[in-house]
């Protein structure tokens, strides 16, 4: 086997070979086939809308699928995303010169701020017409608005943040009366918390947000043209209705946290990414003078949430002073410029711009672009155009560049659904792990990828790496499938022997223990994992010829275990001398065949234990197949080791309820050699009818005739009903067991008698005793004294016997007497007899004139008729056609035939010349056999009355109407 793996080691290196010919010619190493199927869509997919405003656009702002876009200087239009059919145009109803500066709308769409250039503020709800004037707001620029996503309702704003243009920062509230009118005043509050500063003094507030991180803590962002701050605090449970002035308070004597950079282009925007509706922001980007930072948001530290931060700087195409940004909005992987002419996506993971949209000067310069967090949508728009971005499939090339980033896993979680992506991912993961000798992930790797098997696995050989070769094959042999049956068993096999190599070191390196241990674990798991199960059990014999050349007599024997070879195992046990092992193994796995197969040796040094094992197997066994292996132990062995195999057996027939001959045979066998006291009630147990007895009578009877045994040859002499044989043999032990023999033949008397005459004999001729002679007649009543007097001498007196011929001569006057009884009872009896005959020739019976049939119930004398007993009368015909349809068929065609010969015998003969004396003798013959035919038809159809008979009870389930004349009845009733 080891030269086999040697020759597929030098195959590796040929197929290694062939393989870097075809990676030079371009051939690649993946099994995936890396073509497009289908054109790829980009991932910012820009949209004109088909709306062509009547006015400038001022400015425009959506969320949450709502649109609202301020025309001209007094017109404001609303759009529902959803119904873009039914737009809503209000009137702000200014008549000054004053224009909108800037549109802000909340998180649900429904709350509406319109800052004008006059310093003033409108406020317009979504389920209202009219813009209202928020007189608290009057006298400030405002810049900024912070929403509250966590109290704010349709109706209800909750406390929110408003920046202004001077530095400040204002709290306030707006609310909604119910009934959709407004009360007097629907800003409840404005009040302020914060003034915002930079070198020079206070600087506009360019941008606030709101967020909650975990146990109550809120951060608040706000940004000025060159600052980032950040405002941390709580806000006691139940009071966050109160607003946020205690968060403000904290820094009232300090400066918050906050990043400064030293350019500024006069404004800066920041823009976050929600990954899902009502979750926290995840990411941020600021647009400030030097560039674009931008992070992670982390709310799980102290101060500042921000991580991750980098700095993307305008490249050398964006000029502050001539083109600078205008607004900025952030994707999952992508941040997006707008610059005057054009749009620029940059990607947040390696900062390289992957996309570029240059608009026509036909459009107007771009204003504004702003997102819907809901949809994901992004919106342009100039003076006179819309446009509108939609963001598709953003992450589809992430895994490239998270995978030359060297960040695996993030790589592998974005192409999870893309197995050809995948690949790639894992290879480049493989041979990164295989340059920073990682070997083990490296093998784990390079086993879920589909590159050609012999170059990885070489790989590893000539880098000497057993272990992480070890890890590859296992890796690779759990991904096959169940039908690669070849690769599955070459896989197998390598595997075995790089184990056995590799534990064959260790166990002689003392300073390795821990790992031999463990390989060896390792090792087992492999050898007994369920996967694995069908093709070691195929190949088993190369696994123990590669056990059996490394010496590991262990594994041998615990991978028989393990393929259930238990054979191999207790032969080894028994081998090696262990031959209480090696019944272990037989009585865990309990198989009959094993039992059968080593019973034979094990019984010849542990003779107890295993009956005792014999015994537990019950009924499983079958102890014919074990008697052999007991004669040969019994052969050989001492009386007490001979007890153990008379154990066995008597739990077989006592226990078990044995009924095989074989097994009675051989236990009496052994009760014959051993135990002789035990014979006899065996013998008598087991009963005296041949049909129910187990035993060969013939060989018990051999047996127990060599053994000298005549008690027990005597009882089966018995049973097989060889009474002479039983008595002869009986009268050579003992005369009381020869009398209980000669009683059996209860039914032959004759053979009783000839028994009793021989024990007679026996006594008189052998023992010469008289006494005990007469004793057997009153023993046996069928002896008399005079069947017993030849067997006495004739020297012999009659006084000994002149008693029993008395009672002989009593007992025949006895008989005589109840002879001449029973003949005087006989003929009283027929006396009687002839007396009841001559009474029922004389008796009668009288019928009435107006007597009627019982049947047809017409007068009874018209016709002839029968008389029963029982008082019922009934025509001839009538009795006959109730009868016939009861008759068996038989009797049916009986009484046709009486009927025809009948009716024969009534017609006139047609001789005219016949003699006289003839006719007289014809006459004569045939008015005898007309007699004769109507006395068989009286017996057939009179035999009893029709109505008090067994034909009426017979009668008794039939139906009242013939199922066959059922139809016609029912229509004669209709």
């Amino acid at each position: 086997m080891a030269s086999i793996l040697d020759e597929y080691e030098d195959s590796l290196h040929r197929s290694a070979a062939v393989q870097q010919s075809r990676a030079a010619v371009g051939i690649p190493h993946s099994g995936y086939v890396n073509a497009r199927l289908e054109k790829e869509t980009p991932i910012f997919n820009k949209q004109r809308i088909d709306f062509a405003p009547p006015e400038k656009i001022n400015s425009l702002v959506v969320s949450s699928n709502q649109l609202c876009m301020s025309l001209g200087k007094d017109t404001l239009l609303r759009i529902d995303l959803g119904k873009p059919d039914e737009p809503n145009q209000v009137e702000l109803g200014r008549k000054d010169e004053a224009r909108v500066y800037k549109m802000f709308l909340d998180h649900t769409g429904s709350h509406l701020l319109i800052a004008l250039n006059t310093s003033e503020c409108l406020y317009l709800n979504r389920s209202v017409q009219k813009a209202r004037t928020l007189s608290r707001w009057k006298g400030h620029l405002i810049e900024s608005v912070g929403w509250n996503k966590f109290l704010g309702t349709e109706t209800n704003t909750g406390p929110i943040l408003v920046g202004t243009a001077q530095g400040q920062i204002y709290e306030a509230e707006i609310s909604v009366s119910e009934g959709s009118l407004f009360s007097t005043n629907p800003d409840q509050y404005f009040r302020q918390v914060y003034t915002l500063e930079e070198e020079s003094g206070p600087a506009p507030v360019c941008c606030l947000e709101i967020e909650r991180g975990i146990e109550g803590k809120f951060f608040i962002i706000a940004t000025t043209r060159k600052r980032l701050f950040q405002f941390v605090g709580k806000v006691p449970e139940g009071t966050e209705q109160q607003g946020f002035s205690s968060i403000f308070a904290m820094h009232a004597d300090h400066l918050p946290s906050f990043r400064e950079f030293p350019a500024s282009f006069g404004f800066s925007e920041i823009a976050f990414y929600t990954p899902k509706l009502r979750s926290n922001p995840r990411s941020f980007a600021w647009m400030m003078g030097n560039g674009v930072l931008y992070g992670n948001l982390d709310y799980s530290r102290p101060d500042s949430i921000l991580s991750d931060e980098r700095v993307w700087v305008y490249p050398s195409d964006i000029d502050i002073t001539v083109n600078k940004p205008i607004s900025i909005v952030l994707t999952q992987f992508h941040f997006l410029l707008l610059l005057p002419d054009r749009v620029k996506a940059v990607c947040t993971l390696n900062e390289q711009v992957v996309f570029q949209d240059l608009f026509l000067e036909k459009f107007g310069t771009l204003t504004r672009m702003i997102k819907d967090p809901t949809v994901q949508q992004i919106w342009i728009h100039t003076e006179k155009v819309v446009f509108r971005y939609h963001v598709q499939r953003e992450s589809r090339d992430v895994w490239k560049m998270y995978m030359n980033m060297n960040k695996f896993d993030l790589a592998k979680e974005y192409c999870k659904d893309r197995p050809e992506c995948l690949d790639i991912v894992l290879a480049k993961e493989a041979e990164h792990c295989f340059q920073n000798k990682r070997y083990l992930d490296s093998a784990k790797c390079y086993a879920l990828t589909q590159n050609y098997f012999e170059e990885i696995a070489l790989k590893f050989i000539e880098a000497k790496q057993e272990e992480a070769l070890m890890e590859f094959l296992i890796k690779k042999l759990s991904s096959l499938k169940p039908s690669e049956k070849t690769q599955t068993t070459l896989l197998t096999t390598w595997l075995t022997e790089l184990y056995l190599n590799w534990l064959g070191i260790l166990e002689g390196d003392p300073s390795q223990r821990n790992l031999y241990l463990d390989t060896r674990e390792k090792f087992r798991t492999f050898l007994s994992s369920p996967k694995n199960k069908d093709c070691l059990f195929n190949n088993r014999a190369s696994i123990y010829e590669l056990l059996a050349s490394h010496g590991d007599t262990e594994h041998m024997v615990y991978f028989a275990v393990i393929m259930q070879d238990y054979e191999r195992v207790v032969a080894h046990h028994c081998q090696h001398d262990e031959y209480d092992e090696a019944l272990n193994v037989l009585s865990r796995h309990r198989d009959e065949k094993l039992f059968y197969k080593f019973s034979p040796v094990l019984i010849q040094h542990i003779p107890k234990k295993v009956v005792d094992a014999w015994i537990s197997m019950g009924s499983r066994l079958d102890a014919r197949n074990l008697i052999p292996a007991l004669v040969n132990y019994s052969q050989s062995a001492s009386t007490q080791q001979i007890n153990e195999a008379i154990r066995y057996m008597e739990f077989c027939v006592y226990q078990l309820e044995e009924t095989q001959q074989a097994i009675h045979n051989y236990l009496l066998s052994l009760y014959a050699l051993c135990r002789p006291d035990s014979l006899l009630s065996y013998l008598e147990q087991a009963g005296t009818n041949p049909n129910r007895i187990h035993y060969d009578l013939k060989y018990a009877l051999r047996l127990c005739a060599e053994h000298g045994h005549h008690h027990a040859c005597v009882h089966i002499y018995k049973v097989m009903e060889l009474y002479e044989e039983a008595v002869d043999l009986a009268l050579q032990v003992d005369v009381d067991l020869a009398k209980s023999c000669a009683d059996l033949p209860e039914d032959d008397e004759e053979l009783r008698k000839k028994l009793w005459l021989k024990i007679a004999r026996h006594v008189v001729q052998e023992e010469k005793d008289v006494k005990k002679a007469m004793a057997c007649l009153s023993s046996c009543a069928l002896l008399k004294i005079e069947d017993v007097l030849p067997f006495f001498p004739d020297f012999v007196t009659i006084d000994h016997f002149k008693e029993a011929i008395c009672n002989s001569l009593e007992d025949y006057n006895k008989h005589i007497e109840e002879l001449k009884r029973e003949m005087e009872e006989a003929t009283q009896s027929a006396k009687r007899i002839r007396e009841d005959i001559q009474e029922m020739r004389n008796k009668y019976g009288s019928v009435e004139p107006q007597e009627k049939c019982a049947a047809c119930d017409f007068p009874l004398l018209n016709r002839p008729f029968y008389l029963f007993l029982c008082g019922h009368m009934f025509h001839y015909d009538c009795l006959l056609q109730a009868v016939f349809p009861n008759l068996p068929a038989y009797k049916q065609a009986k009484l046709e035939d009486l009927q025809k010969k009948l009716a024969a015998t009534s017609q006139p003969s047609k001789g005219h010349h016949r003699p006289k004396d003839a006719d007289t003798a014809s006459l004569g013959k045939g008015q005898q056999s007309r007699e004769q035919i109507k006395a068989d038809i009286d017996d057939i159809v009179a035999a009893e009355c029709v109505y008090c008979g067994e034909l009426m009870i017979r009668s008794i389930d039939k139906p009242f109407i013939d199922p066959q004349k059922y139809e016609e009845e029912m229509q004669s009733w209709l």
